[in-house]
């Protein structure tokens, strides 16, 4: 899968707007990781050795994983949303 575009292409980003994208594919990574996490509680599966520590720490790392790439990625837009909502603020304060 290919990452989407910047949103804004035409001018490089400053500093803050790099450090608004940033914390924008962290919180939809977050969100990613919630949503698996309660798809994942919802499963009526009986604990078995092969569901035990482990299995749930190597699911949990793969959450992790998943979450990682969809949010670079752009993969559901959250961050895109986050961050072109939040760039409007960027603009005011300097004025």
């Amino acid at each position: 899968m290919t990452p989407l575009a910047p949103v804004s292409t035409s001018q490089p980003l400053s500093p803050e707007r790099l450090e608004l994208r940033k914390a924008a594919e962290g919180f939809e990574a977050f969100l990613i990781r919630k949503m698996l996490e309660s798809a994942r509680a919802s499963s009526f599966a009986e604990e078995t050795p092969l569901t035990g520590g482990g299995m749930k720490r190597f699911t949990q790392m793969r959450d992790e994983h998943i979450a990682d790439i969809a949010s670079s990625t752009g993969a559901f837009g959250f961050a895109r949303s986050i961050e072109e909502q939040l760039s409007q603020h960027l603009h005011t304060q300097k004025g």
